[in-house]
């Protein structure tokens, strides 16, 4: 692994001598309180202002204080105007903007482009209190504000459109935001690295614009430095022969072009030409500029793959991509933290709690959160629709047992309200902790995406023995009466470790366990890159018969996803058909949206799959789009609710199975309607609730019978039920 600077080792900024802030201020009176005449650093987010470390808000702030510096904070401002970013002051060294814990497009709409009217992170949960696209607004601002300060950019928004990316929501290619920002610097992924080494660099009155070497950044260049070799990348493989290239690097040996030899026989000999041996440290990738990409979606589903292979910390290249007359130059991603490192990260002087302003207001996020700890970073499962691993990394990042079992008594001695309870011990999956490659060698060197698609990799430790040893000891801590696990269990792994699943169901589940298959069907979960259902089954088996073994009653609740990439109408009956031979009944379900950055979004726009080469003539995958197609999908998810049915019964009918139409068990929909349902608005409530109802029109099925004739079932209850 590439050497880089402690985190932490870094000589204290001559701040330091102010000590550390009950809450990092945000007001001038409370920087008059602390002593301050102005803030070095200023944050501005999307999000209420929590002092905790799930919060990355938080987390930065208090990174940079640990590092000397005054951080103040400007949460959720007022960006119909600049007044509220003017409130603090100039900042010393530079602007830091962030749209918070969740990009702003994805908090603000649904996956049908619906707004939502709440937003977990804001004060009583309201919705509104931030803008669209909140990175650029904020930017604007604060160059409205104080134009001449450096402003950087960062958090998950900035992370996962740091290159030109598809944006669904205006459903066209947008370029980078960094350029729309107009900030000096990007960072993405984790940003305690880059923030730390950004300051102090500053503070020693070093340039902006000279700050070109950081991992974890990006930024706009007009020329290439010297000495770096370009790799191109801007074409896809076109179909038809292709005639070998003239190696330019051939030299002619006496005269012969070739450089042939003839042997004593009279055979000619043709020595092989090798490439030259190319500086990775001093190469780059150059993708598809964003005016090819935003014009060509074949050559976008090419970057994007392109992209990916340059994730792994130990390996990745810069990658250079041309937007009009400049290039942006993305540098490697950070190193990841140190057990040492992380441990200090969660171990600052957070209050944990949110700032006084808000009084007794309840934020969600903050309630959701308050009595869990983290204990990793990082996902090695590669999931294509999802965002942990282009953020986070795929290697995960571990805190030790003694610092979370600190944070553990630090909850039960100080935080308000505490029962006993921690609500979920995890991370982004609840158990890759301390799961990593057998040699740091091979995974330095590794560009596959996924370690356990389309299995679990041979080189992968499997052993769930430090987990099971962490659980053990934290819920024999004294005033700990349960210790549950909340976060998303990659049930692939755990069935490696029966002792782990015996633990985790005899021990730390509350009653329901939520597990995501996400399907059934082998062609939208190679789309997911997510395992069959066979391992699901033996998950299921196991934790059945440990619940039993432990005398509790306790239920898998699955989760799946509708609309994905590589789903037709048929998977998605399929998918319909089991969860009502399987008993289970979705009350929320999830369509697919299409985030930035990710693999799967690639597919939706392209329509083709960047997990392969991308060629003119490669795969084609389906993509279910447009609102009608797109509800359809959840419809069969949501196969029990009457409102579904007429959607349901027409799709049946068009896909040549009527005889999944009728009032059996072994039908998905009935014949009939409920008053007040559907869009028919069919049939009157009788007496007790029962439904009665007429015939819909749709031709007799055989083995079925109508509701409310002879020899057919009255339905009481809800709709649907039996």
């Amino acid at each position: 692994m590439h050497k880089v600077k402690p985190l932490f080792s870094w000589r204290p900024y001559w701040a330091q001598r102010f000590g550390v802030a009950p809450q990092l201020p945000c007001s001038r009176e409370e920087m008059d309180d602390l002593g301050w005449d102005s803030c070095d650093i200023i944050l501005v987010s999307g999000d209420a202002y929590v002092d905790h470390p799930s919060f990355g808000m938080a987390v930065i702030g208090r990174v940079l204080e640990a590092q000397g510096f005054r951080v103040g904070i400007i949460a959720q401002p007022d960006w119909t105007g600049v007044d509220d970013f003017a409130r603090l002051g100039r900042p010393n060294l530079f602007w830091g903007v962030t749209a918070g814990n969740m990009d702003s497009m994805v908090n603000r709409y649904t996956s049908d482009r619906k707004v939502r009217s709440d937003d977990a992170y804001t004060p009583g949960g309201k919705g509104g209190s931030r803008p669209d696209r909140s990175v650029l607004v904020y930017a604007q601002r604060c160059r409205e504000a104080y134009a001449d300060v450096p402003l950087v950019i960062g958090g998950i928004e900035a992370s996962l459109r740091r290159i030109a990316h598809y944006d669904y929501w205006s459903d066209k290619v947008r370029r980078s935001v960094l350029l729309d920002a107009r900030a000096d610097l990007l960072v993405y992924g984790n940003g305690e690295r880059q923030v730390v080494e950004i300051a102090h660099r500053l503070a020693t009155g070093e340039p902006v614009a000279q700050l070109r070497d950081i991992r974890g950044t990006g930024f706009m260049t007009r020329t290439i430095p010297e000495g770096w070799a370009e790799i191109d990348s801007q074409q896809i493989d076109a179909p038809g022969r292709v005639d070998p290239h003239p190696d330019p690097y051939a030299a002619p040996v006496q005269g012969k072009p070739c450089a042939e030899r003839e042997s004593s026989n009279g055979e000619v000999a043709v020595p092989v030409l090798r490439r030259p041996r190319v500086d990775r440290e001093h190469s780059f990738v150059r993708m598809p500029s964003y005016e090819a990409v935003k014009q060509d979606a074949v050559l976008y589903a090419h970057a994007s793959r392109v992209m990916h292979l340059e994730t792994n910390p130990g390996n990745a290249r810069v990658i250079v991509q041309r937007h009009g007359n400049r290039d942006l130059w993305l540098n490697p991603p950070p190193i990841p933290l140190t057990t040492r490192e992380l441990d200090r990260v969660f171990e600052l002087p957070y209050t944990r709690r949110p700032h006084p302003v808000y009084g007794d207001a309840r934020i969600p996020a903050y309630e959701m959160i308050r009595f869990s700890v983290n204990i990793m970073r990082g996902c090695f499962g590669g999931c294509t629709f999802c965002s942990i691993t282009e953020h986070e990394g795929r290697i995960i990042q571990n805190r030790s047992e003694d610092s979370i079992v600190r944070e553990i008594e630090t909850i039960r001695d100080t935080v308000p309200g505490f029962t006993g309870v921690i609500s979920d011990v995890g991370g982004p999956t609840a158990n890759m902790y301390r799961l990593a490659c057998k040699s740091p060698k091979i995974e330095a060197a590794c560009r596959r995406p996924s370690c356990v698609y389309p299995g679990i990799c041979s080189n992968l430790k499997t052993d769930h023995a430090p987990l099971v040893r962490l659980y053990k000891r934290l819920r024999e801590l004294p005033g700990i009466k349960k210790v549950l696990v909340a976060s998303g269990l990659r049930y692939d792994l755990a069935v490696r470790s029966p002792e782990y699943v015996r633990e985790l169901v005899s021990h730390h589940v509350g009653g329901y366990l939520k597990i995501a298959p996400e399907h059934t069907e082998d062609g939208p979960l190679a789309k997911m890159m997510k395992p069959g259902m066979g391992a699901y089954h033996d998950f299921r088996a196991m934790f059945e018969k440990f619940s039993k073994a432990a005398g509790k009653e306790q239920y898998l609740i699955p989760y799946f996803i509708a609309a994905h990439p590589g789903t037709t109408d048929e998977d998605m009956m399929n998918l319909a058909l089991w969860l009502k031979r399987n008993g289970f009944r979705a009350d929320q379900v999830q369509n697919f949206l299409p985030s930035p950055m990710a693999t799967a979004t690639a597919m939706y726009h392209s329509g083709k799959n960047p997990l392969r080469r991308v060629r003119r003539n490669s795969e084609t995958v389906p993509i279910p789009k447009g609102l009608r197609m797109r509800r359809l999908h959840k419809a069969f998810l949501r196969y029990h609710d009457a409102n579904n049915w007429p959607l349901l019964r027409e799709a049946l009918q068009r896909m040549g199975r009527a005889d999944l139409i009728g009032n059996g068990k072994k039908h998905l929909v009935p014949t009939w309607q409920p008053r007040g349902t559907g869009s028919a608005q069919e049939g009157r409530r009788g007496k007790g609730g029962a439904f009665r109802t007429r015939h819909t029109g749709l031709p007799d099925v055989p083995g079925t019978e109508r509701p409310g004739r002879k020899g057919g079932r009255k339905r009481r209850g809800r709709p649907g039920a039996g």
